[in-house]
């Protein structure tokens, strides 16, 4: 896969570079601004991007919003945002067009390489991977319909489907069976009026609709 990195800070961008081409990805364009970023994402061959939010010049959220616009004009395109802090706000207007294929950690995840490799191929693929901070975050204001329709242990279920786990992966880390895991989340579908439409796309979707603030 062709990846878009823009990262400003040199050693990470070159520590990145590193693990990702290890990774099995091929780095098209490794950038340290916004403008060259626009440029990078512009560019037909890109596949997908990784994203630092904050870059220059002003370090606000220029890689979030050359994120946004890429997505705009390339519907579903594959975009892992970085972010020094959790910033709640980040994540949902990443969100916000109500597609898959995106992607939100802490760059402090990075340390676990096998654990970024699979992000980022998670979120190349359609899903959606937000870090554990983030998913901690929402659960603790996310208190309205229909979100309420859900029992304690769907929304477990829910949130960790938020951090892009597999059923095999909710269910060692909840010590239930998989067919647990598969009952509640077909509950979550139900409760959350998802009609039949793919297990992946529906997955995206009740991810989507626990993060709408």
């Amino acid at each position: 896969m062709r990846l878009v990195l823009a990262e400003d800070h040199a050693l990470l961008r070159a520590g990145l570079t590193q693990l990702l081409e290890v990774g099995g990805f091929t780095i098209v364009a490794s950038v340290d601004n916004a403008p060259a970023l626009e440029r990078a994402l512009a560019d037909p061959e890109s596949e997908a991007a990784v994203v630092d939010v904050r870059l220059p010049p002003t370090y606000t959220d220029e890689g979030l919003r050359a994120a946004i616009a890429a997505r705009a004009a390339r519907p579903g395109f594959p975009v892992l945002v970085l972010s020094q802090y959790v910033e709640h706000l980040y994540a949902r207007e990443l969100l916000a067009s109500g597609e898959g294929a995106v992607g939100y950690l802490l760059k402090d995840r990075v340390a676990d390489v096998g654990e970024f490799v699979v992000a980022i191929r998670r979120v190349a693929a359609g899903g959606t991977v937000l870090d554990p901070e983030v998913v901690a975050k929402v659960l603790a204001r996310r208190r309205d319909e229909p979100l309420d329709r859900l029992s304690p242990r769907e929304r477990e279920v829910l949130g960790l489907m938020a951090e892009g786990r597999s059923n095999a992966a909710i269910a060692g880390t909840l010590f239930v069976t998989e067919k647990a895991v598969a009952k509640h989340i077909n509950g979550i579908f139900t409760k959350l009026d998802l009609p039949v439409d793919g297990d992946d796309n529906r997955r995206v979707r009740a991810v989507l609709e626990w993060l709408r603030v």
